[in-house]
């Protein structure tokens, strides 16, 4: 991004080709002389787990339901307020199996 020396606005491509950048609101111009660009890897910044980690389904209890993944008979649920105080509480579910820890939700 480039911008005007003396209005300080942003220089827009000339639309005469684009071989210029030119400022709008005065008489300035910026000549393209050779093509340059960059590219700028972004760090993507660490969520964090909506339904408290790990340490969340240590104290859980568990409830007869089948694993859509797996088939499992068994999973560990809790219920949380995720929605307006009006709305019901949607239940989170994680497989019992240690090979498959899967986790889904009703509601």
């Amino acid at each position: 991004m480039l911008f005007c020396p003396s209005c300080a606005n942003i220089l827009l491509v000339d639309s005469n080709g684009g071989q210029a950048f030119q400022c709008q609101t005065c008489p300035y111009t910026f000549r393209i002389r050779q093509t340059h660009t960059s590219k700028k890897e972004l760090v993507r910044k660490e969520l964090d787990d909506v339904l408290g980690g790990a340490a969340a389904w240590e104290n859980v209890d568990s409830v007869e339901i089948e694993c859509d993944k797996c088939g499992h008979g068994r999973a560990y649920f809790m219920q949380i307020q995720i929605r307006s105080a009006d709305e019901p509480s949607s239940i989170f579910y994680k497989c019992c199996n240690e090979k498959c820890q899967h986790q889904w939700r009703e509601g």
